[in-house]
Parts: C-alpha cells; sequence; structure tokens
C-alpha cells in the first residue's frame, strides 16, 4: 500500500499565516523586474522563504474552528508584511524622489524611455537612480535583513497573533517623512549648482548683450549637473546604508510597540 503523508491541520494553518505575512511584502519590496515575473515565479520565491522559517512556524488551532477568524488572521498577517514591504519601498523612493526633484532643472526630464519595473515613460536620470537603489537593496545585504525581520517577527508575534493598530504603523509613517527630507537634501546641492550656472549666464549676459547664452544654458546645466552626480555616486552606498539602517531601526520599532 503506498505510504500516506498527513499533516497535523495546525501546521497547515501555521504555514498559511506565515505565507500571508511573506508574501504581503513582496506587493511593495522593490525586486528588480519582480513585477514582470511570471506569477508562479513569484508564488516559488514567497514559498521558497516561507519553507525557510520553517523553525518558527506556530502551531496553532483555528480559533472556535471558524474559517472567518481565520481569513481575519490571514488579513492581519498580510498587512505586517505590507508594512514591512512598504518601510522599503519608501528607502528606494527617497533616492528616486531626488532624481525627480532636480531632474527636471537639469534637462533631464526631456529625456525618458521605458521603465522596466513599471513599463511607464519616465525620465532616463530616475530609472538610473531606481536601479541604482534596487543594486543597492542586494549589496548592502538588505534582503537578509528583511529575513530576518520576519524571522524575528514570528518570535515577538507569533503568525496569528498579530494585531494591527496605529502604535504599530507608527515608525513607518515617520519613514514618510524621512523620505522627503532625504530626497531634499540629496536634491539641494544639485538645485544649488543649478541657480549658479543660471545666475553666472545672466551676468554675462548683462556684461555682454551681444552673447547668445540661451542656447548654451541647457548644456551647461546639464554637463554641470553630470559632473556633480558623478561626484556624489562615490557617496551614494554610504548615504543609502544610512538610510537602510534607519529602515531597519524602524522595523524594529515596530515589534516592540506591537508587543
Amino acid at each position: 500500500m503506498p505510504a500516506e503523508v498527513r499533516l497535523p491541520l495546525e501546521t497547515v494553518y501555521g504555514f498559511l499565516l506565515v505565507l500571508a505575512r511573506v508574501g504581503g511584502a513582496f506587493s511593495f519590496v522593490p525586486i528588480p523586474g519582480f513585477r514582470n515575473t511570471p506569477g508562479v515565479a513569484r508564488i516559488v520565491l514567497a514559498l521558497g522563504i516561507t519553507m525557510a522559517l520553517l523553525p518558527t512556524w506556530p502551531r496553532i488551532q483555528t480559533p472556535d474552528g471558524s474559517l472567518v477568524a481565520l481569513a481575519a488572521s490571514l488579513a492581519a498577517e498580510a498587512a505586517f508584511g505590507i508594512t514591512v514591504g512598504l518601510a522599503v519601498a519608501l528607502l528606494n523612493e527617497a533616492f528616486v524622489l531626488a532624481s525627480q526633484i532636480f531632474g527636471l532643472q537639469a534637462g533631464y526630464g526631456y529625456a525618458s524611455t521605458i521603465d522596466p519595473a513599471t513599463q511607464a515613460d519616465s525620465s532616463v536620470l530616475q530609472i538610473f537612480t531606481h536601479l541604482s537603489a534596487a543594486l543597492l537593496f542586494f549589496a548592502l545585504g538588505m534582503d537578509r535583513q528583511v529575513i530576518h525581520v520576519f524571522a524575528r517577527s514570528l518570535e515577538a508575534h507569533p503568525a496569528g497573533a498579530y494585531v494591527p493598530s496605529l502604535s504599530s504603523a507608527g515608525p513607518v509613517l515617520e519613514l514618510g517623512g524621512v523620505m522627503f527630507s532625504t530626497a531634499l537634501r540629496l536634491a539641494l546641492p544639485v538645485i544649488a549648482l543649478l541657480m549658479l550656472v543660471d545666475v553666472a549666464l545672466a551676468l554675462l549676459g548683462r556684461i555682454n548683450a551681444q552673447l547668445q547664452l540661451l542656447m548654451l544654458a541647457f548644456p551647461a546645466k546639464m554637463l554641470v549637473s553630470m559632473a556633480l552626480l558623478a561626484a556624489l555616486t562615490a557617496m551614494l552606498p554610504s548615504l543609502y546604508q544610512g538610510a537602510a539602517e534607519r529602515t531597519v531601526r524602524a522595523l524594529y520599532a515596530v515589534l516592540r510597540v506591537g508587543s
């Protein structure tokens, strides 16, 4: 007779709850090309991470045997995963927002291409920043940090016991303000330099009205901004690492608030 494999019902419930927590994060975690991959590949990745967290699976019973209670627990677990994914997305969006702020001033807003992540028409500088931030996400080990956060969350809040609240979402909401401040701090040096270029060209035009400097302003601003961006590229990993550490602290703050 063929052997029968039987899984305890509490193990199946634990697997579904952990899968909901992990799967919710993939709605926002900015993995390069992840949105355009086949659905099977995304499912396999979510299942693989869920299986990697097997030692932390809880063994629970469905409250009162109700499927409605199980659905409510799955929604709460998905909310935690979405919180983690949103925090990581805000980390990358800070750098993309900075490129959007000074990209138009530098003249790169006129050079557009197709964003491989969203298939939308975006500026070249914005796509370059998005891909650079996504590569730094893996180069600096943020993927391991996210998995570690999930493992610690299952210890602090076993699957099925997490209850979403405004206090637990507070650290992630603060990251939204940090995103705008970081973007402005990155963009203001470039904008200030471009303003100086405009002032210099205006003074030259005032001194000699016969000089046709209007046609030189556009390429001059693009070259100056390109030179400054090249100088800032060496600082991008350290800037991203500092923002990533702030994001990880916010995620652990969510675990402490909810405990």
